[in-house]
């Protein structure tokens, strides 16, 4: 069963999000959210649009999103959630772009997710419970299904959105990346919170 969590809704530019709860199942999504600490990201098409572009010299270039960079801000300082790429190319683009963010967890040229994931939870000590991915086509899969928390873009292909945690309303390129960073902030500190209280709060939401 496609599940598309729609009943939060990131906001560009203002950084809410709208609680409305509906189902027991809202609960199990935020509990889950709420233990990452790490989130792991595709490059094409999750912080890309997937679209390629070439240089007057034939060099590629790729568009990231400003509002992804803040995500990866605001994780880090208010969630103190870390960020990490992994992708199966090996662009300066996107070399450049880790380092602008301060991501210091980059893995080019991978093309064995699921092995990878294994060496970064022995060498960080991490859970896979405590690990989320986003990712938008079905070399996601695996690693997907093997981490705590996963999500996809809106424009994800439909085997990814089967199968996800999260399913943003935000396209890949455009602050999916951001849109799932919010989702665990706010997951955090509302269980952190009000661990005994979630469900009233839910309810007080949802009237």
């Amino acid at each position: 069963m496609i599940y598309q969590y729609k009943t939060w809704e990131y906001r560009p530019f203002v950084g809410t999000v709208s609680r409305k709860p509906q189902t027991n199942l809202d609960q199990n999504l935020l509990e889950k959210a709420a233990r990452i600490k790490l989130l792991l990201t595709d490059c094409d098409g999750v912080l890309t649009d997937a679209g390629v572009y070439y240089g007057e010299n034939g060099e590629v270039l790729k568009k990231f999103n400003i509002r992804d960079g803040m995500g990866v801000e605001r994780l880090r300082k208010l969630a103190n959630v870390d960020t990490g790429i992994m992708t199966g190319e090996t662009s300066p683009s996107v070399v450049a772009r880790a380092a602008k963010l301060k991501i210091t967890e980059l893995h080019l040229g991978c093309k064995d997710k699921l092995s990878l994931l294994s060496d970064i939870l022995t060498r960080t000590g991490l859970d896979a419970s405590e690990v989320a991915f986003i990712g938008d086509d079905v070399n996601d899969l695996e690693i997907q299904q093997a981490v705590g928390f996963s999500a996809c873009p809106a424009d994800a292909a439909r085997q990814n959105k089967a199968i996800v945690d999260y399913c943003c309303d935000t396209k890949g390129g455009e602050g999916c990346l951001r849109e799932v960073a919010e989702f665990i902030i706010d997951a955090r500190q509302l269980i952190s919170s009000q661990p005994t209280q979630i469900q009233s709060i839910y309810e007080n939401h949802h009237t």
